[in-house]
C-alpha cells in the first residue's frame, strides 16, 4: 500500500533523540524545545515563537491570549479540520461558519463581507471598538482563517475585512509550514498563527506545535500559560489558571531534525504537486484546487475534485494506493449543526462529496508517484 502522508525521518532525528535519552532531557525543559521554537519562527519570519503539545492547543491559547470568552464568536471556515472548531469551542465561545469558495476552497470572502456589513454593528467597550452580532448581541471577537491543504486565500482583503470590523486575525496555519503570499510567510499577517507537526504535516515531531507572533508580550504570556502559569523556578506558585501545553524535549529534537531537512523536502512536494497537476490534467472529470495569484503553496496534501469520488475511493485503496474522502462540512457535524452557518449554495456539501486526497508523503518516490498515476488513469478508462 503506498500510504497517504508519513513522515521522512532521514536526518538527525535518531542522533537528536539519543541525546535527549542519554542526558535525561526528555520532558518539557532542554534545549532541543528552544532551538525548534526559534528554527520554526525564523522560518516563517515571525519575531517569536511558542512550542506547545499540537496545533489544537496552540489554536486554544491563541484565542486566549486575545481575549476571547464565552460571550464571543469567532469566525471560521465551513471546511477545516475538527481542531479548529474544538479550539473554538474550548474557550466557550461560538462559531460563525462561513461557506468556501468553490474554486479554492478557502473562506469565501464575499459572503464575509456581506455577513459583517449586514448582520453586525459597533460598539465601544472599555474605549476598544468591536462589531457586535445583531441577533445574538455577542461581540464578534476574531477571525480565524485556515489555509486549507496548505492553499492561501486573498489575505490583502481578509486583513482589510478584519480591520474595517475590528477583528483580530488569528491564522491556523497547521497545514501550511512553507506556504506564501505575496513571498510573505503563512502565520504572520495576523496577531497570531499556529502550526502543525502532527504525523501526517509536511515535518513532523508525531505531535507538536508552534505559535508564532511579533508581539513580544503575547510570545511571553503564551509561554507563561503553556507552562502551567508557573512564576517561580524554585517554589510551586501560579498565579492564574494555566495549561500542560508544552512540547516535551524528545519531541522537539525531531522537529529540529525535520526543520534541518524541510527546504528539500519543501521542494520535493512542490514537484509532487506539479507532477500531479501535469500527469492528471483532463483525467476523467477531474479538477485541481485554484491557487490564487501571488499564492505559492507547499503542496502538502494533493487534493483533487471529482463526480465519481466515492467510485475512486473505493478503486485506489482496494489497489493499493491509500486515499481518503475530504473532511465533512463543520455545520453537518453533530456538535456544531446549530451554529451559525453563512451560505447561499452550500459549496461546502460539494466540496466534501467530491473532493479525494491521495498520496503526498514527504518522501514518497517517483515509482509511487507514477504508480498512483498510472492507477487513476486505469480507473478512468475502464
Amino acid at each position: 500500500m503506498i500510504p497517504l502522508s508519513i513522515p521522512k525521518l532521514a536526518g538527525n532525528e535518531w542522533k537528536y533523540v539519543q541525546d535527549c535519552l542519554n542526558t535525561g532531557w526528555i520532558s518539557s525543559a532542554g534545549s532541543y524545545v528552544n532551538q525548534f521554537e526559534e528554527m520554526v519562527a525564523n522560518y516563517a519570519g515571525a519575531k517569536y515563537g511558542v512550542a506547545c503539545m499540537n496545533g489544537t492547543v496552540g489554536l486554544h491559547i491563541a484565542q486566549i491570549l486575545l481575549g476571547v470568552t464565552e460571550n464571543d464568536h469567532v469566525i471560521a471556515p465551513n471546511i477545516t479540520f475538527i481542531a479548529t472548531l474544538n479550539a473554538i469551542k474550548y474557550t466557550g465561545a461560538q462559531p460563525i461558519l462561513i461557506d468556501v469558495d468553490a474554486n479554492n476552497w478557502q473562506m469565501d470572502l464575499n459572503l464575509l463581507e456581506k455577513y459583517l456589513q449586514e448582520n453586525t454593528e459597533t460598539q465601544t467597550v472599555d474605549n476598544e471598538t468591536f462589531s457586535f452580532d445583531k441577533n445574538t448581541k455577542k461581540r464578534v471577537r476574531a477571525i480565524m482563517p485556515v489555509h486549507v491543504l496548505g492553499n492561501i486565500g486573498d489575505m490583502d482583503r481578509l486583513i482589510s475585512i478584519a480591520k474595517t470590523y475590528h477583528l483580530d486575525i488569528i491564522e491556523d496555519t497547521t497545514e501550511a509550514l512553507g506556504s506564501t503570499y505575496k513571498n510573505k510567510h503563512a502565520g504572520t499577517f495576523g496577531k497570531i498563527g499556529v502550526f502543525s507537526f502532527n504525523g501526517n504535516k509536511i515535518i513532523s515531531t508525531g505531535g507538536g506545535g508552534v505559535i508564532v507572533t511579533n508581539d513580544e508580550e503575547l510570545a511571553n504570556k503564551a509561554k507563561h500559560l503553556t507552562t502551567q502559569a508557573k512564576v517561580s523556578a524554585m517554589d510551586y506558585i501560579h498565579d492564574e489558571i494555566g495549561y500542560n501545553y508544552r512540547l516535551v524535549n524528545v519531541l522537539a529534537a525531531i522537529g529540529v531534525a525535520q526543520m534541518e531537512q524541510f527546504p528539500g523536502i519543501l521542494e520535493d512536494k512542490r514537484k509532487m504537486d506539479a507532477f500531479y497537476r501535469e500527469q492528471l490534467e483532463g483525467v476523467g472529470d477531474i479538477k485541481f484546487q485554484e491557487i490564487p495569484e501571488g499564492t505559492h503553496p507547499n503542496g502538502w496534501l494533493f487534493t483533487f475534485s471529482t463526480s465519481r469520488m466515492r467510485e475512486l475511493l473505493a478503486y485506489l485503496n482496494d489497489n493499493g494506493v491509500q486515499s481518503r474522502p475530504f473532511w465533512m462540512p463543520m455545520n453537518q457535524l453533530e456538535m456544531f449543526k446549530e451554529d451559525i452557518y453563512i451560505t447561499e449554495s452550500d459549496v461546502s456539501s460539494t466540496v466534501y462529496n467530491n473532493s479525494i486526497s491521495i498520496p503526498s508523503s514527504a518522501g514518497i518516490s517517483q515509482e509511487q508517484l507514477e504508480t498512483v498515476v498510472k492507477t487513476i488513469k486505469k480507473f478512468y478508462s475502464s
